[in-house]
């Protein structure tokens, strides 16, 4: 839906709402907002609120602190479980004070991604985002424990599944908020669910998604649950992934999508493919940004750690969904929903146009399962893995000149000096695992 100011503004009174969040997203992908109160409503509108961007991670200095937001109009919504004193809220794009964007602000990534690919004749990227999560029991002070909510397993329901109250009501709120759900069911793990939403542009489906999340944990804790999309919260289950349906479109056709052809794949699609393939090691920093994101990154739990694509099995990283015309997509399944999700569609783009640009060749597909084939077997065939864990996916990130461009200096630095810290911190912990394994042996 479309707003002007004057709607926003004639909206707010009606509704009696009292306050307003304006909405951005640092680069780790964390939501945060500045509240106003309604009388400072105008001043938002009119592009004239500022905040201190120094105490934002990945942001800048503090002698360059003051940053502007500029709110996204069309991303005004009301939240639905604050009755009195009514709370709206306002996505916004972050801006230097001379009126440029800043160059460090995840959705002015993406949009300068997709500016590119309008310049390549592209009018949208439609992306279907599929997040996972988690639900687990708190304790009496309202912490989160390690005990899930229930036991159930893929598409049970209660009594077996426990979490069905609380999704079902994840689901009517965000249909409140303007989503059109498509479905809603319990994942393969005990305790972890899926919402799936309508597809949209890249910028409304990132935006939907940080939505998504602020959602599910606000609706679990009232439910005495904690939500949590952590890629692999316990050891011996499925971990959570954030699957990404996507496709290019040129005015109202879908240019991944070919009659004639045996899959009904373009060639657009082929090369698309064959760049997302070519720079998947490059871009897992982003799309698997965590430590503990390559602990979901294994064999046995349905996560795909191999660079590969097929039109008939979940094994590989790439899997071309059945539907076709305008439902022609691209899935890729290695992104976890702890990433930041504009910069995962950013470089996914970025790596996408690529091939297209360069006419990359598309490896043949893998259907057999990659999980039972050999190191030997996947070698003769040339199926690469995605990096083993986060040093390594950040090595390669930075070597890559087409994702490096994507980020742009300013976010490549940053993102790279705050991983670079988790990094050295968790390779510096002693874990419960080595106290287990050697306290005894040495």
């Amino acid at each position: 839906m479309s707003f002007s100011k004057e709607d926003i503004l004639r909206i707010a009174k009606e509704e009696n709402v009292r306050f307003i969040r304006l909405q951005f997203t640092d680069l780790l992908g964390t939501i945060k907002n500045v509240e106003i109160p309604v009388s400072q409503l105008e001043k938002a509108l009119d592009n004239k609120m500022m905040f201190d961007g120094s105490s934002i991670e990945g942001y800048v200095r503090i002698e360059e602190s003051d940053m502007y937001l500029f709110p996204d109009l069309d991303t005004w919504v009301i939240f639905p479980w604050v009755t009195d004193s009514r709370v709206a809220r306002l996505i916004c794009d972050v801006y230097m004070p001379d009126g440029t964007p800043f160059a460090g602000d995840p959705r002015g990534i993406l949009k300068r991604c997709l500016k590119e690919a309008e310049e390549m004749g592209f009018t949208a990227m439609n992306v279907g985002p599929e997040p996972e999560f988690f639900l687990f029991k708190t304790d009496e002070r309202g912490n989160p424990t390690t005990e899930l909510n229930d036991q159930g397993g893929y598409f049970d329901l209660a009594p077996t599944d426990l979490g069905e109250n609380c999704r079902r009501e994840i689901v009517l709120t965000l249909e409140e908020m303007g989503f059109e759900i498509e479905a809603s069911h319990h994942e393969v793990a005990s305790g972890q669910h899926e919402i799936d939403f309508k597809y949209a542009d890249a910028i409304t489906a990132a935006d939907q998604i940080q939505t998504f999340k602020l959602v599910v944990k606000t609706v679990a804790r009232q439910h005495g649950l904690h939500a949590t999309f952590m890629p692999k919260p316990l050891f011996g289950i499925n971990g959570s992934g954030m699957h990404a349906h996507q496709s290019l479109f040129k005015g109202k056709e879908n240019m991944f999508y070919d009659e004639s052809d045996k899959l009904g794949l373009s060639k657009t699609a082929r090369y698309y493919m064959a760049g997302i393939l070519k720079h998947a090691r490059a871009f897992a920093a982003i799309t698997n940004p965590t430590v503990n994101s390559y602990k979901r990154l294994v064999p046995g739990y349905e996560a795909p750690c191999y660079v590969a694509w097929s039109a008939s099995n979940r094994s590989p990283m790439i899997r071309i969904p059945a539907s076709r015309g305008l439902s022609t997509r691209v899935e890729v399944r290695n992104p976890d929903p702890a990433a930041n999700p504009y910069l995962a569609l950013a470089v996914m783009l970025k790596a996408g146009l690529d091939g297209i640009k360069r006419k990359l060749d598309l490896p043949a597909p893998i259907d057999r399962n990659i999980y039972v084939m050999s190191e030997e077997e996947r070698i003769e065939e040339g199926i690469p893995s995605l990096p083993s864990d986060l040093k390594e996916a950040l090595s390669e990130m930075i070597r890559s000149h087409v994702i490096t461009e994507a980020l742009g200096e300013h976010a490549l630095a940053h993102f790279y000096e705050l991983k670079e810290i988790e990094w050295d911190i968790y390779r510096t912990q002693v874990h419960e695992w080595e106290r287990a394994q050697y306290m005894t042996l040495y």
